[in-house]
């Protein structure tokens, strides 16, 4: 696709998202020169708040925080000239930002140049200093993205003798599998405590996904064949199912849910008690997702990114000086000497030796599993950080992203044999033999924008009360009116233009 034409479609898409909510403010950044949008520039509305323009350089100001600004607000990114706005006068949809022309490797030309290891090691001397794990409350937007695709399905009846549990039947089971499915969540709300320890209190929440396409691969297949069982199975019957050495017995009670008659596994068969748990406990499930973003912060102990705890075991190649704002930092890139899990980018002070951006992926599998058939591989963790200073000369988190992705596979027989409590001896009466092969990816993305952060004490912080019962409203399709007055992360292309089957 050409810039051209990028440049006309994140127009028209401004201008669509403009008349929908004509009370807020949408604007996309793009680079001065060649037309491109600008991800994740920094958008200042006050000394200690701001918002963050999405992957497609588009950011929206809600009409709540429109109307409070008494000041320019400052939009910037890492290498590129701060502009100033105010959009109450101005109210362009394109803002362009010109790359800075200084040479700033000029600015550090000493007798004593630090190489990228030395900086590296004062970067590990500071941390406690620079990212105090001290108790705040922060104004968020929380955003999470997931797909899950069947990459193959292939059931092949080996031998059967129950009519109905053919060939043709189990095509035309798998046919009726949802192959994808897409589900996204977003939530605003107040967060308190530390990167440990958290409250949080959400003020409005959304789930978007399509209800005909909840469960896609291995979970959607089960469930399938488990109704299909429970419909035709006799009411002195059970069915017992093998997989290899692995086995469990399944059979229908008065209440009509399937269970494990041997103590084992327990099936149940509730769509609506499914249904209202995606509508509920969405102050949990946020916490959830949120330490699992927390785990990723690189300066953590227990964090996965090893490259500074392990520094030994990395290469550092010091590339250049650039900008972000009126701080001038090191470029830094790092690669794994031997067997060690990730690449990326950290762009450090000069100053104090903070990482105000961090940029990395994984260049090998996290973990693998192989085993009877089953195998699992976490092929993807890759994401973002972007920090800055506190009026306590900390820093604190801006914006987090974190990609992750997984594959698994079955490739396994599967044994449906039907018994009788009645018949004596082996109780036998039909068995269906089945070859299984499914392979199955997940990938998932959080978003967290921290729009304001604010010290509190510890009497504070005890005080917060959260909301358990708060619920999500679900979307059946994009709308952009649910968040009208509100400031938010601009939603992407693929979000705003979901459309679910669902009634």
């Amino acid at each position: 696709m050409t810039t051209l034409i990028k440049f006309i479609l994140t127009l028209l898409t401004i201008t669509c998202a403009t008349t929908a909510v004509a009370q807020s403010y949408s604007v996309t950044v793009i680079d001065e020169s060649t037309k491109e949008p600008i991800p994740f520039a920094t958008v200042k509305l006050s000394k200690n708040t701001g918002t963050i323009t999405n992957e497609e350089g588009i950011f929206t100001l809600g009409e709540y925080k429109l109307s409070a600004l008494r000041d320019s607000v400052y939009i910037s990114s890492m290498g590129y000239e701060e502009v100033a706005i105010f959009p109450k006068k101005v109210m362009d949809t394109i803002i362009s930002l010109r790359v800075k022309t200084n040479e700033l490797d000029n600015v550090f030309l000493t007798n004593n140049p630090l190489d990228a290891e030395q900086i590296i090691e004062r970067v590990k001397e500071n941390i406690v200093v620079n990212y105090p794990n001290a108790l705040t409350e922060k104004k968020i937007f929380f955003r999470q993205s997931e797909s899950d695709r069947i990459d193959k399905m292939d059931i092949e009846v080996e031998k059967t003798t129950i009519p109905e549990f053919n060939q043709v039947f189990m095509d035309s089971l798998v046919g009726s599998v949802a192959k994808k499915s897409d589900y996204y969540s977003e939530s605003v709300g107040t967060l308190s405590g530390n990167y440990d320890n958290q409250k949080l209190v959400i003020d409005k929440a959304a789930k978007l996904y399509d209800k005909t396409k909840e469960n896609v691969g291995v979970e959607s297949f089960g469930k399938r064949l488990e109704e299909i069982i429970e419909k035709n199975v006799k009411a002195d019957s059970y069915f017992k199912i093998k997989s290899g050495i692995i086995g469990t017995t399944i059979e229908v009670d008065d209440s009509t849910k399937m269970g494990s008659s041997n103590g084992g596994l327990k099936i149940e068969v509730d769509t609506e008690q499914e249904e209202n748990d995606k509508e509920q406990a969405i102050t949990e499930s946020i916490k959830s997702d949120l330490s699992d973003l927390f785990e990723a912060m690189f300066y953590k102990e227990d964090t996965k990114l090893d490259f500074l705890t392990k520094s030994n075991r990395y290469q550092f190649t010091k590339r250049e000086f650039t900008a972000i704002g009126d701080d001038i930092v090191y470029v830094i890139d790092f690669e794994p000497k031997g067997r060690k899990d990730f690449k990326g980018t950290l762009y450090v002070n000069t100053d104090d030796f903070a990482v105000m951006r961090l940029e990395y992926e994984n260049v090998r599998k996290l973990s693998s599993f192989g085993m009877f058939g089953i195998s699992y591989k976490k092929y993807l963790y890759k994401g973002k950080s972007i920090y800055a200073k506190d009026d306590n000369g900390g820093y604190s988190l801006r914006f987090m992203e974190l990609e992750n992705g997984e594959r698994v596979g079955i490739d396994r027989p599967l044994k449906i044999i039907e018994k009788n409590k009645n018949v004596g001896g082996r109780r036998k009466q039909n068995e269906v033999a089945m070859e299984i092969e499914i392979a199955n990816t997940s990938y998932s993305k959080k978003e967290l924008v921290v729009f304001s952060t604010t010290s509190i004490d510890q009497g504070t912080y005890d005080a917060v009360e959260e909301i358990k019962e708060m619920e999500a409203t679900y979307l059946s399709n994009y709308d952009p009116n649910f968040w009208k007055g509100y400031t938010i992360m601009e939603p992407n292309a693929a979000i705003q233009s979901f459309k679910s089957e669902s009634k």
